[in-house]
């Protein structure tokens, strides 16, 4: 299973868009609510309904945990035990961890990034702790996606694509949506 965390002030196209790709490759994806309700609120005033809490997410191993940017959303989620344990957990299990715009910041300041390629949204790279900040809008390195910002919101569900299911379906999905 591959999880998306949505907290309260998320960016909206950083998650709605690979979402978006996501499902259309028919990858099994759960938005997780982190806070108290289902409703979670972006940054641009966009509501959408997650398909499950933060208190019902298991420790099962997961194929990957995507974090949106945005602001409050990074902070809220920077806060949250539950994305913090699911973070430690995927390391533990060897999944993807993705994170886009202010969000890699979570992943520095614990060390995730140490000695990786990264990339975050200019101004937070001082929280990209060890990591090798790069010029790319997105970067895989290993088991680590980043991306630098809403705008390379598509690119980075196309890398994740490639990542799940190999770079030709998303190629074949690139082509598909007119994104050439």
């Amino acid at each position: 299973m591959i999880y998306m965390f949505l907290a309260d002030g998320f960016e909206e196209i950083e998650a709605l868009c690979p979402l978006d790709l996501l499902r259309r490759v028919g990858a099994p994806i759960k938005t997780v609510a982190v806070g108290g309700s289902l409703l979670v609120t972006g940054s641009h005033g966009i509501t959408v309904k997650a398909d499950m809490m933060e208190d019902e997410l298991t420790d099962e191993a997961p194929q990957m945990i995507i974090l949106p940017g945005g602001m409050p959303g990074t902070k809220n989620l920077d806060n949250s035990a539950i994305v913090i344990r699911a973070i430690e957990n995927s390391i533990s299990v060897g999944a993807y961890i993705a994170a886009i715009c202010a969000a890699p910041s979570v992943l520095g300041k614990r060390g995730v990034l140490r000695g990786k390629e990264a990339i975050c949204f200019p101004g937070f790279e001082e929280y990209l702790v060890g990591a090798k900040i790069s010029d790319k809008r997105v970067v895989r390195d290993d088991k680590i996606i980043t991306a630098a910002g809403m705008g390379v919101a598509l690119d980075f569900g196309l890398e994740l694509v490639s990542a799940l299911c190999g770079k030709e379906k998303a190629e074949e999905l690139r082509k598909a949506v007119l994104a050439d």
